[in-house]
């Protein structure tokens, strides 16, 4: 499994396009509010990441929507969210160093230098059906913890409905080009540097905006 803290995701570089963030409102796409920021962040991806989700839409089943929880965040948030987690871990795990507990934390928050959410490549979303969210295994943003490691795309400790969803998930964002983190069912993204390792591109797309 390809962990964000790989050092050949750092070593990718990055030629940002300078797409401008689009709205995902008005591209059509349902957006919950439990991540909704003053500024707005939380709405809004690169241009390119925008078509691509409007292009997964399109592949669902009929009767199934996207809901999109978060887009792009802010590097100073990117960073409190990493350095929380990590105080959090390294209090849970004592003797560990701090090289060891940041590839942990990696499992659940993108280490910043390489996260794909201060970009404005990343989203993290689910499915819903006549605008109610439906169960995929876990909460969204669940910690490996938590979930005994059930918020992992692939986890078999899951419901079989739940299971199903995630592959109805899954063929839809695959399929309009977005790469999962397979430790986060709900985390998909194109143009990031994690985004150029899978794929083999030869850089980013996108760098932190």
């Amino acid at each position: 499994m390809l962990l964000l803290s790989d050092p050949s995701v750092a070593a990718v570089p990055a030629h940002d396009l300078g797409e401008p963030l689009v709205d995902v409102r008005e591209l059509g796409l349902a957006l919950d509010h439990r991540k909704a920021d003053p500024q707005g962040s939380w709405a809004r991806v690169r241009e390119g990441v925008g078509r691509r989700l409007v292009r997964a839409q399109q592949l669902l089943p009929e009767g199934f929507s996207l809901l999109v929880v978060e887009c792009h965040r802010p590097a100073a948030l990117q960073q409190r969210y990493f350095d929380e987690h990590c105080a959090e871990l390294a209090a849970a795990r004592p003797g560990r160093s701090a090289e060891q507990v940041a590839i942990e934390a990696s499992r659940h928050i993108s280490p910043p230098a390489v996260a794909p959410h201060p970009c404005g490549a990343a989203v993290d979303l689910t499915l819903a059906v006549d605008g109610r969210e439906l169960d995929l295994g876990t909460r969204v943003n669940a910690t490996p913890d938590e979930s005994d490691e059930a918020c992992f795309t692939a986890a078999t400790n899951i419901p079989a409905e739940a299971r199903r969803l995630r592959d109805v998930l899954g063929a839809a964002m695959s399929g309009a080009g977005l790469v999962n983190y397979p430790p986060e069912w709900w985390h998909w993204s194109f143009g990031d540097r994690y985004w150029a390792t899978v794929t083999g591109a030869p850089a980013a797309r996108y760098a932190p905006i």
